[in-house]
């Protein structure tokens, strides 16, 4: 199917219904992205009816709109939404699904060297908790997660593979689809951190074949923070343990039992933040009416565009490799800290962060990389926005010299 690429006035117009672009140039996406208007108004608007009107009303009101926020995410990523629960971010959502998993001494866990700290902490902890042994699988010479590698390294004691399928610190992308396929033939528990993905990329939880996927929604979804949520096949609900419990989470309770929800929702707790809820599935609806595979093509076009104009400034090093990269584009300036870097570009109303070796620690130990400037680009972005930039980053780079 042919994809329709945005056009000038496409962008233009989502730039206009987008009121920080007006201030400053974002290239943070990958930190929290700009949100909509819609969405910011839909959340206040929310919490202005429930100050006035109760809490528990204004839900009563918005129940069905509530509701949809869960159609919606799995429309996302073409689930059925008794397999979705909100989460506040993916961090929460990872844990819900690694941690309901009934891990024996000696089971195995196999990742990347890619994989966030977040996921990294958990597999520690679980080898101090449980005794499991955690194995990793580095990229090839080139940048690339090596399938081979995998299929070798999985014996009877593999319990769950886990993948982050956009690391934090890095522009390359792990071949989350190709792994699935491995993850299924071995019968092996498969979760994917999808937190850099969604909103970016076209996610199909079916053609990957995860069994549990998380996701933010402060990034490319360019939802409010505070909101994420967690995907959970139907057929391995059952299997995972529940943290906690509420009234919500186990409907059904006598004097001597009780009984959980038949649902994904199991995972959640009764008391979230409805307004942010709203706007989470606001958020979904506005990028699944535009596109994702169109918001994928802008993104690819505008990255592969960064990057040329990076590696064309004498004293700037891309550090991005691998066959298929992201919106994500890594680099340092040759003898400037990275958080000198992002001050100066911050002086000149640019957004840019600092990937720091803790949040991706195996990948950038591995090399030798304490610090990077992560510049993180979306669909409102624009050429212009990119030249101005790397401007600025000429002008940087004089006066080192």
């Amino acid at each position: 199917m042919e994809i329709i690429p945005l056009s000038p006035q496409e962008v233009q117009q989502l730039r206009a219904e987008t009121k920080g672009t007006t201030q400053k140039i974002h290239f943070n996406n990958a930190g929290a992205s700009l949100p909509p208007d819609v969405v910011v108004e839909t959340v206040v608007s929310y919490l202005n009816e429930e100050a006035i009107c109760g809490g528990y009303e204004t839900e009563y009101k918005y129940k069905e709109k509530l509701e949809d926020t869960y159609t919606q995410i799995a429309r996302l990523i073409n689930a059925d939404k008794n397999e979705i629960a909100i989460a506040e971010n993916a961090s929460m959502a990872w844990h819900l699904a690694f941690n309901g998993i009934d891990f024996k001494k000696g089971d195995v866990v196999i990742t990347s060297e890619m994989e966030y700290v977040t996921n990294l902490i958990g597999f520690l902890n679980a080898q101090k908790t449980h005794g499991i042994e955690l194995r990793v699988i580095p990229n090839d010479d080139q940048g690339n997660f090596s399938l081979p590698a995998l299929e070798e390294a999985i014996s009877h004691q593999t319990k769950l593979i886990a993948i982050t399928q956009i690391p934090s610190t890095a522009g390359n992308m792990i071949p989350v689809i190709e792994i699935g396929k491995i993850a299924r033939r071995h019968n092996i528990l498969y979760l994917v951190d999808a937190c850099q993905s969604a909103g970016q990329i076209p996610i199909d939880v079916k053609e990957i074949d995860c069994d549990m996927l998380s996701v933010t929604g402060r990034k490319y979804l360019r939802a409010p923070r505070g909101t994420g949520f967690l995907y959970v096949r139907k057929e391995v609900q059952d299997k995972l343990k529940l943290i906690f419990m509420d009234g919500f989470s186990a409907p059904s309770v006598s004097q001597s039992d009780y009984k959980v929800r038949n649902d994904a929702r199991r995972f959640e707790l009764y008391e979230k933040n409805r307004a942010l809820t709203l706007g989470l599935g606001k958020a979904v609806e506005y990028a699944l009416n535009i596109g994702i595979e169109r918001i994928w093509q802008r993104v690819q076009y505008l990255a592969g565009m960064l990057r040329l104009e990076l590696e064309g400034i004498d004293g700037i090093t891309v550090h991005d490799n691998g066959d298929q990269k992201c919106g994500i584009v890594t680099f340092s300036v040759n003898g400037m800290d990275s958080v000198l870097v992002k001050n100066e570009l911050a002086a000149n109303q640019i957004n840019v962060s600092v990937g720091k070796a803790i949040s991706t620690l195996i990948y950038m130990n591995k090399n030798q990389l304490s610090s990077i400037v992560r510049a993180s680009v979306h669909y409102y972005n624009t050429e212009e926005e990119i030249k101005e930039m790397c401007t600025v980053l000429i002008a940087i780079t004089l006066k080192i010299k």
